[in-house]
């Protein structure tokens, strides 16, 4: 309390005032809360009153409403989501002639969403809906004749394009400004590009925007202007594009329509490079090394040039091997030099193979072998991004330490393998139809190898029932990846018996079986005779080791985890054990059954 002339003023402590401020701040977001709380209730009440609505007319056979009602699951609009019973009411409105419902069900059938993937099915589902004039199913069959290839698929795939880009669809419109960029199925024309390109742009399709300003950078299609390109590579930069982000970056640090500002050059490039792209981190190694805009430090640049080298880029390795002979801003280093040059020679960098028997002659031989060593075993510091095709290349260009085998018990996700094909595991990579796509280790058991991972997106589970019914003789079967160096990407099957009720020495928490097995299967789904898993491969006799003990080798002599240990694992994962599969009892065709495990199954890649 202090005296202000004759007025008593009281005065709270600052951490007073700060105790009142968040109070009524807490109270205030208590409301908010509140309201939003009762406000999804809310919405919640109505989307189950219009799912309970629209399935009672769907019931009735009311196309549409079959339809919605697929939409509701699809999305869980009211319902707890399902892409099984999505597939069922699109299935019931596509036989009756909906067409928006074939279009779904052509999805399904093209992504294995609810049904096994089956591209015979999404093209014969997606023709229907196309000639009818469906615009996203105009797109989709447009994409799988494009990835065909061929001349005559080419051709037909812009003519779908075109249809469903005329309609206003964007993916489309980007599409066929693609077509025309490449010549695929037209003949190549800029002028055509970019009029697509820009119709896509229109509706903020971030790549679109990057490649309009790309186009007037260049001046393909159009007359060079750099103001016009700036404006849309600042619209696709707005929305976290990075090469979009870079390119602004550029046109501040030349000075190319705008006034030279290192400071925002810097600011757009650290955005791109905070993205992991290499040609961003390169020009701010650049930055660094000659003093544009920053303080000169020889530190900070070699951190740049070995974040872009690390990912591959040929230039930056050309340039961070001159830096270890040097000594700028590292510890002078020939050998780590040398591996960087041989790295980037090894692309073709033409710098790089100039300098090389320079440098050579200022190390012994010794040098020079142990470079030569650290290069063959150099291993990107990036992998391709999700999405896409994968090819054997790619995959082997991201140099993982190992790979094993997995396969997926849940729609959303969750996927299972062995501990001992994740352990030490710094990244998890899986590749699927869809493509490369990161995954995480969400927990694991090492005493019963076993290992929980879960992927974003939508996927074809495997039913898992307990192992307890299995007898001897069993049929069993198993899809995976077995030694990809040597036999390559593509799934094996597998088929055997249960040869053994318990595994190595009795021990109970394993089925012996007689699938062969190799290197890499480790993780796949062991499942019986309808498709549903009732163990996980987990190991092989080891030979060595048997021949010593028993002076005989063993011939296809396997094991696997049984499924209740699984159950068990599982149990204490209410998203996971929840939502498995329901057991097939079923009798079905035994093809079918391999199809259906493949579809679940994915190679694992781990860095």
């Amino acid at each position: 309390m202090r005296v202000v002339g004759k007025k008593v003023k009281l005065e709270m402590s600052s951490s007073k005032k700060a105790n009142v401020k968040w109070k009524r701040m807490a109270c205030a977001i208590l409301i908010c809360l509140g309201v939003l709380t009762r406000l999804f209730a809310q919405q919640s009440d109505t989307d189950r009153k219009l799912f309970e609505e629209n399935k009672a007319k769907a019931e009735k056979g009311d196309a549409k409403a079959q339809f919605v009602v697929g939409l509701d699951y699809s999305q869980g609009n009211g319902v707890t989501q399902s892409s099984s019973d999505a597939f069922r009411w699109f299935s019931k409105a596509a036989d009756q002639g909906f067409v928006k419902a074939q279009a779904s069900l052509g999805y399904c059938y093209l992504y294995g969403n609810g049904v096994d993937q089956d591209y015979a099915e999404a093209m014969n589902w997606l023709r229907k809906a196309a000639d009818q004039g469906d615009a996203s199913a105009q797109v989709n069959l447009g994409l799988i004749y494009a990835d065909k290839g061929t001349p005559e698929d080419c051709v037909e795939s812009e003519k779908l394009l075109r249809k469903a880009a005329d309609q206003g669809s964007y993916i489309a419109q980007w599409n066929l400004g693609c077509a025309y960029a490449k010549g695929c199925g037209v003949s190549q024309d800029y002028i055509q590009a970019i009029k697509w390109f820009r119709k896509a742009a229109d509706q903020n399709f971030a790549d679109a925007q990057s490649m309009v300003g790309y186009y007037y950078l260049n001046g393909y299609g159009v007359e060079t202007n750099y103001a016009e390109s700036m404006k849309w590579f600042l619209k696709a930069a707005a929305q976290d594009y990075a090469i979009a982000q870079a390119n602004v970056g550029g046109f501040y640090l030349k000075g190319d329509g705008v006034a030279k500002d290192y400071a925002e050059a810097l600011k757009w490039y650290r955005k791109a490079a905070a993205q992991n792209l290499d040609s961003a981190e390169l020009v701010l190694g650049s930055c660094y090394s000659l003093g544009e805009g920053v303080v000169k430090d020889e530190v900070e640049a070699a951190k740049w040039y070995r974040k872009a080298a690390e990912q591959g880029y040929a230039g930056a390795q050309c340039i961070l091997g001159g830096v270890y002979y040097t000594g700028d801003g590292v510890a002078k280093d020939y050998v780590e030099g040398y591996k960087w040059l041989l790295l980037a020679a090894g692309q073709g960098n033409i710098a790089a193979k100039k300098d090389m028997p320079m440098y050579e002659n200022l190390m012994a031989r010794e040098q020079i072998s142990e470079g030569q060593k650290l290069a063959r075993n150099f291993k990107p510091r990036e992998v391709p991004s999700a999405g896409g095709a994968v090819s054997a290349k790619s995959i082997a260009q991201t140099r993982p330490e190992s790979s094993g085998t997995g396969f997926f018990i849940t729609e959303d996700g969750f996927l299972v393998s062995n501990e001992h094909v994740v352990r030490d595991a710094t990244q998890v990579r899986l590749v699927t139809s869809g493509g490369l796509i990161n995954a995480k280790v969400v927990k694991v058991d090492a005493a019963n190898d076993l290992a929980l991972l879960k992927a974003d997106g939508r996927f074809t589970p495997l039913p898992v029932v307990a192992s307890r019914a299995m007898k001897l003789g069993g049929t069993v079967a198993t899809v995976g990846f077995p030694n990809i160096g040597l036999q390559g990407f593509a799934p094996k099957f597998a088929r055997g018996e249960i040869a053994s009720l318990s595994g190595a020495s009795d021990d109970a928490r394993y089925f012996q079986i007689s699938v062969p097995l190799q290197p890499g299967n480790s993780g796949g789904a062991l499942v019986d005779e309808h498709g549903n898993v009732i163990g996980i491969v987990s190991a092989k006799l080891d030979a060595a080791i048997a021949l010593a003990a028993s002076g005989v080798l063993p011939e296809n002599v396997n094991y696997a985890v049984k499924s209740s240990f699984l159950l068990s694992f599982l149990e204490s994962e209410p998203a996971v054990i929840n939502n498995l599969k329901t057991p097939v009892d079923a009798d079905r065709r035994f093809d079918d059954v391999v199809k259906a495990v493949q579809n679940a199954t994915v190679l694992v890649l781990v860095y």
